[in-house]
């Protein structure tokens, strides 16, 4: 006995259409434009948002810049960290979060137009399927944990031996909701799991 859904073949179409859309964009405007602006193709990034520390530069109303090694920091608690001229080593640490997240974004597509292609029968309850949750999970997870720290690390690296490495301290801010997300899709790919055992199990006995 199989779980069918009530799902037509242009319903299906119509999904992996958009999540094939969905795909070429992250790979365009997540991955590829920002690679090559590391190689220099393109305008790269050249501006890292941060957080300084205000017992070094007292938070006032006024913006206050300081200049060191090609980068300019402009701004007061919130701050920017802007670099005049970056080489391939600063232009790569600065696109590397934003490449990180487009990669775990297409693999996250990747998997769901997998799933999408089971639909083709009406029966996604497979344990293909259980193992694509899980993957998906896994990486919402470390996306959660790296989005927030891969700024802070290359940041960190991008300003170490100046004068502006004491002004920016090393900070991390962990949003809960996206790690309930990546726990969510993880107990969901282990609710397939079972159910796809237990079906398999049934089946053996009828």
């Amino acid at each position: 006995m199989t779980a069918k859904l009530g799902w037509s073949r242009g319903d299906n179409r119509l999904l992996e259409a958009l999540l094939a859309l969905a795909a070429v964009l992250v790979g365009v405007f997540g991955v590829l434009i920002p690679a090559l602006g590391v190689v220099g193709a393109v305008g790269p990034i050249d501006t890292r948002e941060v957080t300084l520390d205000t017992t070094t530069r007292p938070p006032s109303a006024a913006v206050q810049e300081a200049t060191d090694h090609g980068m300019t920091l402009t701004g007061t608690h919130h701050a920017d960290l802007a670099f005049t001229n970056p080489d391939l080593s600063q232009r790569l640490l600065l696109a590397l979060p934003e490449l990180v997240g487009g990669l775990f974004l297409l693999l996250v597509l990747f998997l769901l137009f997998k799933m999408a292609a089971t639909l083709r029968t009406g029966d996604v309850f497979v344990p293909e399927n259980a193992r694509r949750l899980s993957i998906i999970g896994v990486t919402a997870l470390a996306q959660a944990v790296l989005a927030p720290t891969l700024p802070a690390l290359t940041t960190q690296v991008l300003v170490r031996g100046t004068s502006l490495a004491d002004e920016i301290p090393f900070s991390v801010t962990f949003t809960g909701g996206y790690v309930l997300l990546a726990f969510l899709i993880l107990a969901l790919a282990e609710v397939f799991r079972r159910g796809t055992k237990l079906r398999a199990d049934t089946e053996g006995l009828i």
